[in-house]
């Protein structure tokens, strides 16, 4: 079975929509927002980053 079977199966399962739901919860706090953007550039090599 493939992953990408295998998460979509899990995305589909009632644990699955709990983790789905406590993930948009999380991502919706203006707090939480200004991490994950701190990550996300901080992985994408931030704003105005590096061009090859």
């Amino acid at each position: 079975m493939s992953l990408f079977k295998k998460v979509a199966e899990f995305a589909s399962s009632p644990q699955g929509k709990k983790v789905i739901d406590q993930a948009k919860k999380y991502a919706s706090d203006p707090k939480n927002k200004e991490k994950i953007e701190q990550v996300k550039n901080k992985l994408l090599g931030g704003k105005g980053g590096k061009t090859p």
